[in-house]
């Protein structure tokens, strides 16, 4: 079921984005009287699961949903139509026109997404507002795994600052960390201000995700909300309500103690005191082998949130600053993927790893922040001068705005074959990513 919705969720941001972008290529050349023969949804070889046919332009949806497009009359793209680049130029198509109007035909799905991608997020704004945890309100430290000991950092440390920079925002300060190469972290240990040195080795571990920096939990008041199907902790008599106080009289200050002593003794029987209606019970649980009680509680009012609410006025900058700040952020990890000391190039993923970044329930809130996200990235990667995309034809045509000299056709049609080629190798490498990813696990 979850795999259906991250799934339902992927198509249908794809679909508004693909759709979009194609209608500005398709709006810029109506509007320079340039004749549109296909617009689709989704690619379609050899047939198409939808079509009709409105004035000259046939609309339809493809089976291959690896995108969209729109083929413009006279236009050398991914269909390679030689026999109509053979025939004499015609007034309605692309190659006709002056460089300026086929620069902004060819700009149009780029400026589409841009501008949808703000919109989305000022909306979001004005809708859901944000709501982030302080950094300040970390107030029993940081967990970290074994790269965050690596990087110098220990349970209970108070990140202060990054580089001397305070972050509001904790959930910030990884992403921050690693898209701005931090040289050093200012904690809070034991009451003293310490200076720890980020070492460059650390950084292609933090991209791979290896690195988790979180609140740290106390452990009481650790009070059963549920239980898990086939919990050993309910077949021993635990209820709801029970207040876990020791296992095997060990009391502990924070969960991840608590954690680290049930894995610790996994398969095995231990000792729970609980508090029920004023009394101190024990009751013998025998673990499962993943060291595990079978019981849940809540944790969710543990730390104080920051919520802001926006007016619709204030929405407005708020959305913007929102929008430039993630076109920043995912130009600097770009940078990261041509760097090869970073090896972020072994992060890059496909369209499951793009599925996987959708929640597993529906919530509307993150299906927006996630397609604007992703409109942007659509927008950044159409940009880059690669034949076959829209920066590749954008490249050519401001070579012949400043030259005053148009790219012969046969160089253009080579250069869409090795720009599709490109894009296959980019696309089987990013798919076969996830791939490895999948199964190596």
């Amino acid at each position: 079921m979850v795999v259906l919705i991250k799934t339902a969720q992927l198509l249908l941001s794809l679909s508004i984005l693909v759709i979009l972008h194609e209608l500005g290529h398709f709006t810029f050349a109506k509007i320079f009287k340039t004749r549109v023969e296909k617009f689709y949804l989704f690619f379609n070889p050899w047939f198409s699961l939808f079509k009709f046919k409105k004035g000259e332009t046939e609309y339809g949806i493809g089976w291959l949903p690896l995108g969209g497009y729109v083929k413009i009359a006279g236009m050398i793209d991914e269909s390679m139509d030689r026999e109509q680049m053979k025939k004499p130029a015609q007034p309605w198509e692309f190659r006709s026109k002056p460089a300026w109007q086929r620069l902004l035909i060819m700009l149009g799905g780029i400026l589409v997404n841009f501008i949808l991608a703000f919109v989305i997020y000022i909306a979001v704004m004005f809708v859901w507002g944000e709501e982030y945890l302080p950094t300040q309100n970390v107030k029993y430290g940081i967990l970290v795994d074994s790269v965050g000991v690596q990087m110098g950092l220990q349970n209970g440390d108070k990140i202060i600052s990054v580089d001397s920079q305070k972050i509001d925002n904790f959930a910030a300060i990884l992403p921050d960390i690693v898209l701005n190469h931090s040289k050093t972290l200012q904690v809070e240990r034991n009451g003293q201000k310490i200076n720890i040195n980020i070492p460059d080795s650390i950084f292609p571990k933090l991209i791979k995700g290896q690195g988790m920096i979180q609140p740290r939990l106390p452990f009481e008041p650790y009070i059963i909300q549920g239980f898990t199907k086939n919990s050993p902790g309910k077949s021993a008599g635990l209820e709801k309500g029970d207040k876990i106080v020791a296992v095997d009289g060990q009391r502990f200050s924070f969960y991840d103690e608590f954690r680290n002593y049930l894995l610790n003794h996994k398969g095995k029987q231990v000792v729970l005191t609980v508090e029920r209606n004023s009394r101190e019970l024990n009751v013998p649980v025998k673990l499962t082998p993943e060291g595990m009680i079978g019981v849940s509680s809540d944790f969710s009012k543990v730390f104080k949130y920051k919520k802001i609410r926006y007016s619709f006025w204030e929405s407005i900058p708020a959305g913007i600053s929102k929008g430039i700040r993630t076109t920043n952020d995912y130009l600097k990890q770009i940078k990261l993927i041509f760097s090869p000391k970073m090896k972020a190039y072994e992060s890059l993923g496909g369209f499951i790893t793009i599925g996987k970044i959708f929640p597993s329930v529906w919530d509307w809130n993150a299906f927006w922040n996630l397609t604007a996200f992703l409109s942007i990235i659509l927008a950044i990667m159409n940009l880059i001068p690669i034949p076959g995309l829209d920066g590749g034809h954008v490249l050519f045509l401001l070579y012949e705005v400043v030259t005053g000299r148009k790219p012969g056709e046969k160089f253009l049609e080579y250069a869409q074959i090795i720009g599709m080629f490109l894009l296959l190798a980019l696309l089987l490498y990013a798919n076969g990513n996830d791939i490895v990813k999948l199964f190596g696990k």
